[in-house]
């Protein structure tokens, strides 16, 4: 390769990076003529326009995406072999991009941006939107260097690290008829729920859950985000399954009243995610360093909180006796810390009858 194609590329790479020609200059230290030249360059090179206008803004045309999917990768570890340098967070410059929801921006942004102004002075931090679907194609296209899905499985460039499982409780409020005692099964099925839906769809984990029981609860109302959730909870007879992080003010001002689900919910894991073309990326080290980390001693704190709040509400025997019906283990549907609670119990009866016989 001559070295006038590299530079084109490293170009480019920019471009595409940055979406702008004028970003892309300053990302170069170039001069906006400068980068359109080489632009031109391109397009004669490579035989296509690469870049046509859209709006105010310009979009990559697919030999551009296509061509971009197969040189990140050599480019970035060329970067790498070239500049090994050491991160500095005390004196580097960068802008790091994160695809993240609004309970993550909630448990990183304050504590980071404290580290940021005590030890990094010159790192910006911009939180773009997060639709777990599209995880993989954010991080591809390199919209964001991190993200947060709960894919178990990513693809083969994805590399992911496991963060938190979310806790799943019902919440309404706190004078609600169902909230002066124990959360029944059938008061669960029978009462109006709200939904919160990102897609719209208005089944989630605890249908599912449900219908292996052979029971269904009404949808009464769904809405797209959990920020409209707490004022009608708060306002009517609903009653809502939640991750207890993302209402976790509410629940522990006592502004809801919290009870634990009366059936078992199983969390999907969550991960934060970024491409492997940044393995060796000692920025990108140092900043999911520190995001996993808050994540990780916030759940910490918020599950001994909700411990001390969150009423009983499994109901052990009324999903042992609808199993039994159903033909079905009811352990496949008992919390982990019940069923070895139940087996604590069997082995203390065995070790007592035992003793009699003995």
């Amino acid at each position: 390769m001559r070295p006038h194609d590299l530079n084109l590329l490293m170009i480019f790479d920019a471009i595409m990076t940055e979406g702008a020609i004028t970003r892309a200059a300053d990302r170069l230290s170039m001069t906006q003529p400068a980068v359109s030249n080489a632009l031109s360059r391109m397009r004669t090179a490579w035989n296509d326009e690469l870049f046509v206008k859209d709006g105010r803004g310009i979009q990559p045309t697919s030999y551009a995406k296509n061509l971009w999917s197969q040189i990140q990768g050599p480019l970035g570890e060329l970067e790498v072999a070239v500049n090994p340098t050491d991160f500095d967070p005390a004196t580097a410059k960068r802008t790091f991009r994160i695809a993240a929801t609004d309970s993550i921006v909630s448990m990183v942004w304050g504590p980071l941006r404290k580290v940021i102004e005590n030890e990094a002075p010159g790192i910006n931090i911009h939180a773009i939107p997060n639709y777990d679907m599209e995880t993989d194609k954010i991080l591809k296209d390199a919209e964001a260097e991190l993200t947060f899905s709960k894919h178990q499985e990513p693809d083969s460039v994805i590399r992911a690290e496991h963060v938190l499982d979310p806790s799943w409780v019902v919440v309404m409020r706190p004078d609600h008829p169902l909230a002066s005692s124990q959360l029944t099964l059938d008061d669960f099925v029978a009462a109006d729920h709200l939904l919160v839906s990102v897609t719209g769809d208005v089944t989630g984990p605890t249908d599912q859950v449900l219908a292996n029981l052979g029971l269904k609860r009404r949808v009464a109302m769904s809405v797209n985000q959990f920020y409209n959730a707490t004022p009608l909870l708060k306002e009517s007879n609903l009653i809502c399954v939640a991750p207890s992080l993302v209402l976790e003010k509410e629940i522990f001002s006592g502004e809801l009243a919290v009870f634990e689900t009366p059936v078992d919910i199983v969390s999907s894991p969550l991960s934060v995610m970024w491409h492997k073309r940044q393995d060796q990326d000692a920025g990108l080290q140092w900043l999911r360093g520190l995001v996993v980390k808050f994540i990780r001693e916030r759940v910490q704190r918020h599950d001994m909180l909700l411990s001390q709040c969150c009423r009983k509400a499994y109901c052990a025997d009324t999903v042992k006796r609808l199993m039994k019906q159903r033909n079905m283990d009811s352990n496949e549907f008992t919390p982990a810390h019940l069923q070895k609670a139940n087996n604590d119990v069997l082995a203390a009866d065995s070790d007592y009858e035992n003793k009699i016989i003995a």
